[in-house]
């Protein structure tokens, strides 16, 4: 038996609602699923609820996952993750040549 972690379509008509689910990838799309692992408001753009270790775990037992819940995955983290402090570069100066001769002029 293959698992899959695929999206699963629940809700009404022009309001879709999607679930993420590990299934076998023999049975229908809105069938019998093995796990519930999250949920998807296409409308909202927002991901209500995803279980990242859940899914780790079924990965790692061989599950495939489709393009779909690897995006969503990835959109996860992204909002997970703390922003990280940006460094101000540091700007290079051109020493112009009145520089130089300043330079200069001090050594001696």
């Amino acid at each position: 038996m293959s698992v899959k972690i695929r999206l699963s379509r629940v809700g009404r008509k022009n309001r879709p609602y999607w679930r993420v689910v590990a299934v076998d990838s023999r049975k229908k799309r809105d069938g019998e699923f093995l796990e519930n692992l999250g949920s998807y408001d296409p409308i909202k753009h927002e991901i209500l609820q995803l279980h990242l270790d859940k899914i780790e775990n079924w990965v790692s037992k061989g599950a495939i996952c489709s393009d779909t819940v690897l995006k969503l995955m990835k959109m996860k983290r992204k909002v997970s993750e703390p922003k990280k402090a940006v460094k101000a570069k540091e700007v290079k100066v051109k020493k112009t040549i009145s520089d130089k001769k300043v330079e200069k002029e001090t050594k001696s």
